[in-house]
């Protein structure tokens, strides 16, 4: 299983985008629908401090991204 979980949906633009990013750089991934599933929309909004905005990009050194850009998803990665 994954180590890096995305909270988002499957219609959210930025969702679609850091997907792409993921696959271009072959990175595994668990994708957490928020869509029809309210535990998972509290954890999202929670690791976000109260904020409801998508995706949320745990990492496994526990670090987050919040609507991260192509670009900033791709320097985080490029990092770890």
């Amino acid at each position: 299983m994954s180590k890096i979980k995305m909270y988002g949906t499957p219609v959210c633009k930025d969702c679609v985008i850091a997907k792409q990013v993921f696959q271009e750089l072959g990175t595994d991934y668990q994708f957490i629908d928020m869509t029809n599933d309210e535990e998972a929309t509290k954890k999202a909004i929670e690791l976000n401090n109260g904020f409801r905005r998508i995706p949320v990009i745990v990492f496994e050194d526990e670090s987050i991204l919040v609507e991260p850009t192509g670009e900033e998803l791709r320097a985080k990665m490029a990092s770890n």
